[in-house]
């Protein structure tokens, strides 16, 4: 549980992240007191929420279909629905980004240009913000434009090599690691990068 005297208290955190690498940056800086506001798609909220095998149970011991993964990822946050790509939607972000210290995305390149969203559109109105976009490949560079998932970063960084059944026994080969390691890993890189 966060408090006044924790070391972010007074710092604002607009999250429009999704499923589990910047979402985790997010909730470490909720963890650290920061006012976190996570916003989601109207209607399906965060991709997250139904990723996993383990159920979030309801009061009456009826699981919700909520994954333990999402609840994990997006303690400490406050939430709200908005549509970014609707001018009324973009309006709200805008609202948010006026008053916010950082806002975290992890949209493909050029997404959120799009909407006027994107941090060149929202430093001006607030040329203080700290703009965290989390990308599988950064934003310039041959690969730039392709989605990154953890698996996929897995096997081209060797993780799947030294995972597994070693050669030449029954069900040998590359065995992704049971947990989003490079999800985690990369989460915890967002938080020190804007800390730093």
């Amino acid at each position: 549980m966060t408090t006044e005297n924790s070391a972010l208290a007074g710092i604002r955190v607009i999250d429009m992240s999704r499923v589990f690498a910047a979402p985790v940056g997010a909730q470490i800086l909720g963890d650290l007191g920061a006012d976190v506001i996570k916003i989601e798609r109207p209607g399906v909220g965060d991709d997250g929420r139904g990723y996993g095998t383990a159920w979030v149970e309801g009061k009456d011991g009826i699981e919700t279909r909520q994954s333990s993964f999402f609840t994990v990822s997006n303690r400490n946050k406050r939430s709200i629905t908005l549509n970014h790509t609707k001018p009324e939607g973009q309006e709200v972000i805008r609202k948010l980004v006026a008053e916010a210290d950082v806002l975290i995305e992890n949209y493909k390149v050029g997404n959120l240009a799009k909407y006027g969203l994107d941090y060149d559109s929202l430093k001006e109105i607030n040329p203080k913000l700290i703009y965290c976009s989390v990308t599988g490949y950064g934003q310039t560079g041959p690969d730039a434009a392709l989605p990154g998932y953890d698996g996929l970063f897995q096997a081209t960084g060797g993780i799947m090599a030294v995972t597994g059944i070693p050669e030449g026994r029954p069900g040998a080969g590359p065995l992704k690691c049971g947990p989003s390691l490079v999800d985690f890993v990369t989460g915890h890189n967002t938080a020190i990068a804007i800390l730093a």
